[in-house]
C-alpha cells in the first residue's frame, strides 16, 4: 500500500513542507526508518534523529522550531503523537480488512450471520449463534450454540466460545482465548473424592473490550461472569467463575482473580497480581504487580501493594525497615554484648 505525502497530509489535518508526491509505503521509528517510511517525531529526545534519518514524511508538531534544513517532507499537525496514532490506526484496518466465507467452514442452518462477516477456514459455528454485521471470525474458531456476539467484534484465530455466552460490539479477543470454560466448582466428598459441580452459568462480554491472547474467562456456576463496557485484558489472565469487572479496567498478564469477587470501575491491576474470592475491590483501585489481595477493598482511588496488599505508602515504609533488617539485627546483637559485659563486670 502506497500513500503521497498530500494524502496522508489529508487524513490527519496538517500542513505540508516539501514534496507533496513523495510516496511512502510503511510506518517505521524515525531513527531505524529508510526511504520509502512514514515517521513522527513527538518526544524532544529523539529530536537529534530529525536531521539524520532516512524518512520519506515525518509528522511533526506544528511549533516544532527546525535547527536546520531536513531533506525528509514535514507534515506539521498540532499534535504528532496523536495523528501517527491515527494512521497506525488505519493502517492495521486496511492490514484485517477481510471479507467473505472461506471453505471449508463449518456453519449450523440455523445460525445467523450478520452482512460482510468475515469467517475464516476451519471455523465452527454452532446451532443458534447469532453474528453481528462487520465481525470477523478468524480461522479455526469455535463458537459454541446459542452464541451472540455483536457488530464490528473480531476473534482471533483458535479463540474458542463456550455456549450460551454473549459478546458486545467492538470487542477484540486475541488468540488462544477461551470464554466460557466451566468454573472450578467442586464438591468434596467424605472419603476425599470431589464431585464436579455443573456450571450452568454463562460469560457476558459488554462492548468495546479488548482481550489478550491464551486469556480464560470461566462461565458462571449461576447467573454470569460479566466483563463490563471498555475493559482491557492483558494475555495470559485467569477470570474465575461469577467474577464481575467494572467498566474501564485494566488488568495486566498473568494475574488471577477468584470466584465471585467484583472488582470496580476504572481499576488498574499490574501483573502476577492474585486476588481471592468473595471480596469486592472499590473503583478506582491501583494494585501494584505481583501484590496478593485477600480481603475487600472498600476505600476507593487507593494505591494497594504487596502480599498481603497493604495501602502503597505503608507498604514502600516497610520495605525501608525490611532492606534494614540485617543491620539493626547486628547493633542488637551488638547491644545484647554489652549489655552482657556490663552484668558480667559487677
Amino acid at each position: 500500500m502506497q500513500f503521497s505525502a498530500h494524502q496522508i497530509a489529508t487524513l490527519v489535518n496538517g500542513s505540508l513542507e516539501g514534496n507533496p508526491d513523495v510516496m511512502v509505503e510503511q510506518l517505521a521509528k524515525i531513527e531505524e526508518a529508510s526511504t520509502g517510511s512514514l515517521s513522527f517525531l513527538s518526544n524532544p529526545k529523539y529530536e537529534q534523529y530529525l536531521y539524520t534519518t532516512r524518512a520519506s514524511v515525518i509528522i511533526i508538531n506544528e511549533d516544532l522550531k527546525l535547527d536546520r534544513p531536513i531533506a525528509s517532507t514535514l507534515i506539521r499537525v498540532k499534535n504528532a503523537y496523536t495523528a501517527f496514532s491515527l494512521l497506525l490506526e488505519l493502517y492495521n484496518k486496511m492490514r484485517l480488512d477481510k471479507a467473505g466465507i472461506e471453505e471449508p467452514v463449518f456453519i449450523h442452518p440455523s445460525a445467523k450471520i450478520g452482512k460482510n462477516v468475515y469467517i475464516g477456514a476451519f471455523a465452527y459455528i454452532d446451532k443458534d449463534v447469532v453474528i453481528g454485521d462487520n465481525a470477523k471470525i478468524y480461522p479455526h474458531v469455535y463458537i459454541g450454540d446459542n452464541v451472540k456476539i455483536g457488530h464490528d467484534t473480531t476473534l482471533f484465530a483458535g479463540v474458542s466460545v463456550y455456549f450460551d455466552c454473549v459478546i458486545g460490539s467492538h470487542v477484540i479477543i486475541h488468540s488462544g482465548t477461551v470464554i466460557g470454560s466451566d468454573g472450578f466448582g467442586f464438591a468434596p466428598q467424605e472419603d476425599g473424592t470431589y464431585n464436579k459441580i455443573s456450571q450452568i452459568g454463562n460469560v457476558v462480554i459488554e462492548d468495546k473490550v479488548e482481550i489478550g491472547a491464551n486469556t480464560v474467562i470461566d462461565r458462571a456456576t449461576m447467573g454470569s461472569t460479566i466483563i463490563r463496557e471498555g475493559v482491557k485484558l492483558d494475555n495470559l489472565i485467569q477470570i474465575a467463575h461469577n467474577v464481575e469487572i467494572g467498566k474501564h479496567t485494566v488488568i495486566a498478564a498473568q494475574s488471577g482473580i477468584s470466584g465471585s469477587t467484583k472488582v470496580g470501575e476504572n481499576t488498574v491491576i499490574g501483573g502476577q497480581v492474585g486476588i481471592v474470592g468473595h471480596i469486592n475491590i472499590a473503583n478506582g483501585s491501583q494494585i501494584q504487580a505481583q501484590s496478593g489481595v485477600n480481603r475487600t477493598i472498600a476505600e476507593e482511588g487507593k494505591k494497594w501493594s504487596g502480599s498481603p496488599a497493604a495501602p502503597y505508602n505503608a507498604q514502600m515504609r516497610s520495605q525501608v525497615v525490611y532492606s534494614r533488617l540485617p543491620e539493626l539485627e547486628r547493633r542488637l546483637e551488638e547491644l545484647e554484648q554489652l549489655l552482657l559485659t556490663k552484668e558480667l563486670s559487677k
